[in-house]
């Protein structure tokens, strides 16, 4: 899928409820039922020749939320960011030195609430290679990329789950070799396969 036919169809996003099943709903629910704080990540995809890739991070282990947890480049709202993509922008700067003028924004995916007490919008954007990205050691323990047809196809979508703190949780996982991608970061991947497949 080209960059202006993922941007068609982010401009037009179906209703939430057309694109959540009817757990995914029911967490979102009851995750917004705590106080969230703002908050966004960037969706970066990357236009290879051999076909486009999503760019990821693993933070490292001494970061205090969702450590060593695979994620995409983002965080909190900050006083002075001029909106949600000026957010995942500065992130993703600070993160892995992403240059921000480099980046083609192609619209937003739908808020995802978190159990950690976060509302997350993915921005997603596009940036022609050869990229060049420099971690920050404090927060980036690795950064890495797999196949966007790998990501947006639902047979290696997982609906798993487990006991936390005596609480079943369902999550989403998207295994991909030695790499484990679950929680929040799979469930805004299954959502971006949902929009582009609906529109």
């Amino acid at each position: 899928m080209d960059r202006e036919e993922i941007r068609r169809r982010l401009a037009h996003l179906p209703p939430l409820e057309d694109l959540l099943t009817a757990d995914d709903i029911e967490k979102q629910r009851d995750n917004a039922r705590a106080l969230l704080r703002p908050a966004a990540v960037l969706v970066l995809v990357v236009n290879h020749a051999a076909g486009a890739t999503v760019v990821f991070t693993q933070r490292t282990s001494s970061l205090p939320a969702h450590a060593g947890q695979i994620s995409f480049p983002g965080g909190r709202v900050e006083e002075g960011d001029e909106s949600l993509e000026a957010t995942a922008l500065r992130e993703s700067r600070e993160e892995v030195g992403l240059d921000p003028e480099r980046v083609d924004i192609l619209g937003r995916l739908p808020e995802y609430r978190t159990s950690t007490g976060f509302h997350v919008t993915p921005v997603v954007g596009w940036i022609e290679p050869p990229v060049a990205f420099t971690p920050d050691p404090s927060e980036v323990a690795d950064l890495f990329e797999v196949p966007l047809a790998f990501l947006l196809d639902p047979r290696n979508h997982r609906h798993e789950n487990a006991y936390y703190k005596g609480r079943l949780r369902h999550y989403w996982a998207m295994p991909f070799g030695s790499r484990f991608i679950w929680g929040a970061t799979a469930g805004m991947l299954v959502t971006f396969q949902r929009v582009l497949d609906r529109a």
